[in-house]
């Protein structure tokens, strides 16, 4: 398969097909053209990585996951360790999220949104912050 094709059926641009190729994720075979060559093994690989990266893993957490995979000698507790610190980040994640929404959500209320010139929210945004000793 061409570039184009296992981009197609992976479900991933050329541009990051080629990146994973660059930070050695996949390593297509090159014709005397020059000209990469993708075997199902790398189809797999890639759309593996495709599905990694929409869970939000890192490359780094991809590399590790793909190693893991074709470890055939691998304990799943590996994979459950370096899944669950994900979970946990994200986790952490969404909690800073809702209390950005929080605060917003407050200031916006706060905000009378009319003609004049006072705001709640300008005068948060430039607030400066206070350090502790």
């Amino acid at each position: 398969m061409n570039i184009s094709e296992v981009a197609e059926r992976a479900g991933l641009p050329p541009k990051t097909i080629r990146h994973y190729e660059e930070i050695g994720l996949v390593r297509p075979l090159r014709a005397e053209n020059g000209y990469r060559q993708f075997c199902d093994s790398d189809l797999h690989k890639l759309a593996f990585l495709g599905r990694a990266r929409s869970l939000g893993f890192s490359l780094d957490d991809c590399r590790s996951l793909l190693e893991l995979y074709e470890d055939h000698g691998r304990a799943s507790a590996d994979v459950k360790a370096l899944a669950g610190h994900h979970l946990t980040e994200i986790d952490r994640k969404i909690e800073e999220l809702i209390a950005m929404r929080r605060t917003l959500a407050h200031l916006v209320d706060c905000c009378a949104g009319d003609g004049r010139p006072d705001c709640p929210i300008l005068d948060n945004l430039a607030a400066v912050p206070v350090l502790k000793p």
